[in-house]
């Protein structure tokens, strides 16, 4: 009866692309084949840390320069591609233009995408970067939590997204350097409950990792409080 269901519903709201609209054939699940060649997904060669992917195809993965300088708190970070064209559009219409619907299909993507080095069903928990409540009630929604969970129901990984808050209200982090950035989010979070932390892998998501204070932040308390791991997952990379 489910799958009669399903077919019915295919056949009167029949499978759009999520980036152009346009029907979907057999075996184009979100995006239809010149959309989805469109996306400049992430794959080595990259810095093995931080994810940081280099130009070069020939290259091997290596250390970049920022993380041969300092070690960031986290121990990986990826993220499913680049942050320009249809992947930047996609994220714009989720995260500014209220589609809940379609951050779930991008968290779904984000679950089911083949990482360099990387394998989140061997991590523990999952949690998504805050919103502080100011941000929160003016956006309507955590576009983190709406991709961390559904990245959680794929793997059936546990989803915590109330210990980990944003306690300073801090500017807009777009248009910032990278140094501004850093102190923009310093000592923002905060852990209500260590006991939960404790011994914990835990995968951190976001939507954008630029230069990654944020997540180098978020990652710095986790570890304060006794994580075992932290991996950062993001949808895109600007940096």
């Amino acid at each position: 009866m489910k799958n009669l269901l399903a077919s019915i519903t295919d056949v009167v709201f029949p499978p759009r692309c999520l980036a152009c609209g346009s029907i979907l054939g057999d075996g184009e699940p979100s995006f239809c084949a010149p959309c989805f060649s469109l996306i400049k997904f992430i794959h080595s060669p990259l810095c093995p840390r931080c994810g940081c992917p280099f130009s070069e195809p020939a290259e091997k993965d290596h250390l970049c320069g920022d993380c041969l300088q300092v070690s960031p708190a986290f121990f990986v970070a990826r993220a499913l591609g680049r942050y320009d064209g249809v992947l930047m559009d996609l994220i714009h219409r989720f995260k500014y233009g209220g589609k809940v619907s379609l951050g779930e299909r991008l968290g779904e993507l984000m679950a089911r995408f083949s990482y360099p080095s990387f394998r989140i069903g061997d991590y523990s928990l999952i949690m998504p970067v805050p919103l502080h409540p100011r941000r929160l009630r003016q956006r309507g929604f955590n576009q983190a939590l709406i991709l961390a969970g559904e990245i959680a129901r794929c793997f059936s990984l546990d989803l915590d997204f109330m210990n980990l808050r944003r306690i300073v209200f801090t500017e807009p982090q777009v248009g910032l350097g990278r140094e501004r950035r850093a102190q923009n989010i310093q000592d923002a979070f905060f852990v209500v409950d260590q006991g939960r932390i404790t011994g914990e892998r835990i995968v951190l998501v976001d939507d954008v990792f630029t230069t990654g204070s944020t997540a180098q932040e978020c990652s710095r308390i986790l570890m304060k409080n006794k994580a075992e791991r932290v991996a950062v997952l993001t949808l895109a990379r600007a940096a």
